[in-house]
């Protein structure tokens, strides 16, 4: 038995109509300027105008930041802050996609603490308090509503900084489908991705714990049983709704156990090809487990994943559970149409030692159930070119 301790999950509103339940979540907050920060695809499908017109009957004053980007970075932290700081804002509201919600914890840090987003790369390095956050999900796929880090890139670098600290934690998540039926199908696919690569590599780090084990097993389960559904049934509510709590409870389990060389592979894909981030995952993503199953601890939570799921027999070697669950994994991504080599983004074989050098400089890297250097990560691009 080992000491492990838990961290907090917010306040979540699930269901249809969760939307509603802001209200309670402000008044019990007690705050009047409110900042919804959001990107220029949400504003059109118009959920921002919608929530602001409500919030505005509710006696509260809004603005609405819709200059989030992909990938955000520090400069669109920087004019985030500037808003906020303008209005002064008493509560921000991230609504949207990781990017919205991440670029609203970045925004927090900078309001609340100063300095520059380096300053806090790592974990719990905000000295004051924060404002509070409430986090609204119009997709299912980071997990962002229920995890205190923020990922932001340098503009100039382009290294992506995870930045975390338990007061940037949302008080509370409204997960409500409804909202995610604007999504386009597309999206869907990478968040859909992105969302069930968190739950199996949350399962085997270093880092889990038999609280975030729950997590990412249910997480697991409430995916891989509703994504395929969602794809061919995009406007199925109740599927929906799985994959929501599903991506939710996967962010939970992230918060406690973190992520491994499947995300640390695939960030600089992104950096260097533009690569869509739920693509680049599900690129990285089957390798990563092949190489994290000759790993037995790994190999046993893998089976364990496939057997609970019903994708293998109780009479099934932990081997072959292993290989129905990564056979599972390249249906879905199979599905989706993904590219999934790295001569199908485009990069060059030359490439693959620079790939290698920044996946292991990457944060996650060091969480890996199985001990992984840049020389591996260089095998690992071969296999995956």
């Amino acid at each position: 038995m080992s000491l492990y301790e838990t961290k907090p999950a917010p306040k979540i509103h699930f269901g249809p109509g969760a939307i509603n339940t802001v209200d309670s979540e402000v008044h019990l907050i007690g705050a009047k300027r409110i900042l919804i920060v959001t990107d220029p695809g949400i504003m059109h499908v118009g959920h921002p105008g919608n929530l602001r017109l409500h919030l505005e009957d509710q006696g509260c004053k809004v603005e609405i930041f819709d200059r989030v980007v992909e990938n955000p970075t520090t400069e669109t932290v920087a004019d985030c802050v500037e808003t906020a700081r303008k209005f002064g804002a008493e509560l921000l509201i991230g609504l949207g996609g990781g990017s919205s919600m991440d670029t609203a914890k970045g925004c927090n840090f900078i309001l609340t603490n100063g300095g520059e987003m380096k300053d806090y790369w790592g974990h719990a390095r905000a000295d004051k308090p924060m404002l509070p956050l409430i986090a609204i999900p119009t997709t299912a796929g980071t997990g962002s509503e229920c995890q205190s880090y923020a990922l932001i890139s340098d503009a100039e670098t382009h290294q992506k900084m995870a930045c975390g600290d338990p007061k940037a934690l949302a008080v509370a998540a409204i997960l409500d489908p409804t909202l995610t039926l604007t999504q386009p199908q597309f999206l869907t696919a990478c968040t859909g991705i992105d969302a069930i690569s968190h739950a199996i590599e949350s399962a085997v780090t270093l880092r889990r714990t038999p609280f975030s084990g729950i997590y990412s097993r249910e997480s697991f389960r409430l995916l891989q049983e509703n994504l395929e559904t969602v794809f061919e049934e995009p406007d199925n509510l109740h599927a929906r709704g799985q994959v929501l709590l599903g991506a939710a409870y996967a962010g939970i389990a992230i918060e406690n156990s973190m992520l491994g060389c499947a995300h640390s592979a695939a960030n600089p894909l992104t950096a260097h090809y533009g690569t869509v981030h739920g693509n680049a995952v599900g690129l990285t993503l089957p390798h990563a487990m092949v190489y994290n199953s000759k790993n037995p601890d790994a190999l046993a939570i893998y089976a364990r994943l496939a057997l609970e799921s019903r994708l293998a027999h109780r009479d099934d070697s932990e081997q072959e559970a292993f290989e129905a669950l990564h056979a599972r994994i390249l249906e879905l991504l199979d599905w989706v149409d993904f590219p999934l080599s790295l001569r199908d983004l485009k990069a060059e074989k030359s490439d693959i030692p620079m790939l290698a050098k920044e996946a292991a400089g990457q944060w996650t890297a060091q969480f890996n159930p199985r001990p992984i250097t840049e020389e591996d990560f260089v095998k690992f691009y071969e296999a995956a070119y």
